[in-house]
């Protein structure tokens, strides 16, 4: 919907899965848009598919885990540009359109952090949302409803979350966060 409104000109073909969008009768798209977190193969296996598919295809990851770890994993495997699902609906229809204009795409800011530096350029700000929520003790369905997100997305938000502070668990998170002044 938000392509379609945000981009008059643009077709679009949707597929539950990468295994329903390898069958689409679709000739050359010009830009495949791909989730990290599908059923049954994940997005950043499926780029060299898509690829080998669709070889003049441009190919945009679309994640709530904006983790730099899968950040640079999608452009080593050939990903045009990588978006998170908490950027606004405007950031993401730019990169669209600046790589439908061939026109190059930055990497988002934390991407190229290492790995441990600065716990700020690795959330997003939807992360960091969800990891106040989670620290307030709330489950992942009550996040969702507090942010209008579903609790699929905010699942992945957490793991992100877990994942950026080095922990393996929600409360470990909490603890982590407050030691590190990243909630109050």
């Amino acid at each position: 919907m938000v392509l379609s409104s945000g981009i008059p000109d643009l077709e679009v073909a949707e597929a539950a899965s990468l295994e329903e969008a390898m069958r689409c009768a679709m000739v050359d798209p010009a830009l495949v848009l791909l989730d990290i977190q599908l059923h049954g193969l994940n997005g950043l296996e499926g780029i060299a598919l898509v690829k080998r598919k669709w070889p003049s295809a441009l190919v945009v990851i679309l994640s709530s885990d904006a983790a730099p770890q899968n950040v640079r994993m999608a452009q080593e495997r050939g990903a045009a540009a990588f978006v998170s699902k908490a950027d606004s609906a405007d950031n993401i229809l730019a990169v669209i359109e600046q790589l439908r204009q061939g026109l190059p795409i930055l990497s988002p800011a934390h991407a190229s952090a290492p790995d441990g530096d600065g716990d700020r350029q690795l959330l997003t700000p939807r992360q960091f949302e969800v990891l106040d929520l989670l620290c307030q003790g709330l489950p992942n369905k009550v996040i969702g409803r507090r942010l209008n997100l579903s609790e699929n997305t905010v699942r992945g938000h957490v793991q992100a979350v877990l994942a950026a502070l080095q922990v393996s668990s929600r409360s470990e998170a909490g603890f982590a966060a407050r030691r590190r002044g990243l909630v109050s």
